[in-house]
């Protein structure tokens, strides 16, 4: 390979992100949707948040509690009572959220294209 080809390459280098370290949670399907909904309620449980996120599966629900439980934003109590009861809440860390998500819901309403906000 002539010299020139050599030199021209270049090696692009990463640019340090730190969001990209929580990104693998909150990037996923849901899970803002979840935070947000979550927000609203100081306890919330695993059926009351099927009921309020229509077209969310079972599986899909319970992963991401799972995921975002383990980023410490959600925190579980489990009940020992028959029926089994369980209790979400919200850490500490995930209601310094709360303005983030209301910013980012301001900003979704502000451009969303005419069409969309008159469905």
């Amino acid at each position: 390979m002539d010299s020139a080809l050599r030199s021209s390459k270049k090696t692009v280098e990463p640019i340090p992100c730190e969001v990209s370290d929580i990104w693998h949670v909150l990037g996923k399907a849901w899970a803002l949707i979840i935070l947000k909904n979550m927000s609203t309620k100081k306890l919330i449980r695993f059926n009351d948040l099927k009921r309020i996120l229509p077209g969310i599966s079972n599986t899909v629900l319970s992963s991401r509690l799972k995921d975002l439980e383990k980023a410490n934003l959600i925190s579980k109590k489990v009940y020992a009572e028959v029926p089994l009861r369980v209790e979400y809440n919200l850490t500490r860390q995930a209601k310094e959220l709360e303005n983030i998500l209301d910013i980012l819901g301001k900003w979704v309403s502000n451009w969303k294209p005419i069409t969309i906000r008159q469905k």
